[in-house]
């Protein structure tokens, strides 16, 4: 996960602090694998982008920053593979998904892969089906089904040509 995802989560649950610095249960420094420039600048945009403010000389995670890591904590849901690894190649998977959408698009591609799809393109891939159905009503419920197109191939797709 980003370092983005990872202060937000340890400000939304726990205020230990030694010397101003948050650590763990055992006093050990947050954060020690990443450099001072890269915490201090991702700080900084973390408070120009509204996820984090100062209350009472406290740090909190504001509300928006609770829909962020709400959506990255639900963009992590897993989903089993039934297909073989010699399965039948013969849905074409595409998709179109925002910039706005990194989390989620970056989520797709992982599970199509987990999936045994091969890429033909970085947005078109062709693999087994069907697609399970807890997966597409999953891609409904984070609003990227209107990115997402599948058509059936009338024979399995050949990589060798």
């Amino acid at each position: 996960m980003s370092l983005i995802y990872e202060i937000l989560k340890e400000l939304s649950s726990t205020s230990l602090n030694y010397k101003g610095v948050r650590v763990n249960l055992f006093g050990i420094p947050k954060f020690k694998n990443y450099s001072k420039n890269s915490l201090s600048g991702t700080f900084s945009r973390l408070y120009k982008d509204g996820f984090i403010e100062d209350i009472n000389f406290r740090t909190e995670v504001t509300p928006k920053g609770k829909k962020y890591l709400k959506r990255k904590i639900d963009s992590l849901k897993q989903f089993y593979c039934k297909f073989e690894k010699d399965a039948p190649k013969n849905l074409m998977v595409m998709f179109d998904i925002p910039e706005t959408k990194k989390a989620e698009r970056e989520w797709l591609r992982w599970h199509l892969k987990k999936f045994n799809y091969s890429m033909i393109q970085k947005s078109v891939w062709v693999g087994p089906s069907p697609l399970p159905e807890e997966f597409l009503e999953y891609i409904e419920k984070i609003k990227i089904k209107d990115g997402f197109k599948t058509f059936k191939l009338a024979k399995e797709y050949d990589f060798k040509k």
